[in-house]
């Protein structure tokens, strides 16, 4: 295969998860504490991090990005800009991490080592987020400064019991099936070789 094909067909694949990662927050999306509904588990992190473990960091930022921009103006609408610079930072944090790890210790050891990091990450940078940032995002007018203070004082009540459970279950449950279902997925989709090797298989032997 070609310099250009290989190029294509990562294109291909690459366009193929995010499209999937936007079916499955379209599809599957819940809360999972009721005092903070608006907190939603939903899967689209899996594809992203599968894309993020075969072409790497960078790739897996990428579709981050551009993910994260689909789905914050098509099926995640109601959410905002909020919505969006929460997504792309939590995600963006997970895929960093692990992919980072991933590149360097291309083993099953090194795979779960680099999701438990990727999701320890996650969990401390949205605490992060949260404390620094969220306050602005919900507070009508940025200059009042008491009403930003009376804001984060009200985030921070949230961290410990709700915010940080949160992104550890969601980041561990995504980093669990991504860990479940590379292979397969790599093997038949990404890299192909299963495919080629069973269409080859399957062609009569020239004489």
């Amino acid at each position: 295969m070609s310099a250009r094909s290989v190029r294509i067909k990562k294109l291909a694949v690459m366009a193929m998860l995010v499209a999937l990662s936007i079916v499955l927050v379209w599809l599957v999306h819940f809360p999972i504490f009721g005092p903070v509904a608006f907190l939603e588990y939903d899967p689209a992190d899996i594809p992203i991090l599968i894309g993020t473990f075969a072409y790497g960091p960078a790739a897996g930022l990428m579709l981050t990005v551009v993910a994260s921009l689909i789905q914050g103006f098509t099926v995640s609408a109601q959410s905002g800009v909020m919505g969006i610079a929460m997504h792309i930072f939590a995600t963006s944090t997970l895929v960093l991490v692990a992919g980072t790890i991933y590149k360097f210790r291309h083993t099953r050891r090194g795979a779960v080592l680099a999701l438990v990091c990727g999701t320890l990450a996650m969990t401390a940078a949205m605490m992060v987020f949260n404390h620094f940032f969220t306050p602005y995002f919900i507070t009508a007018d940025v200059a009042d400064t008491a009403a930003v203070a009376a804001n984060r004082a009200y985030v921070d009540t949230l961290l410990f019991p709700f915010i940080a459970p949160f992104n550890l279950i969601k980041a561990g449950v995504n980093s669990t099936v991504t860990f479940l279902v590379y292979k397969v997925v790599s093997k038949y989709i990404v890299h192909g070789d299963a495919f080629h090797k069973d269409v080859s298989s399957s062609l009569p032997n020239e004489s």
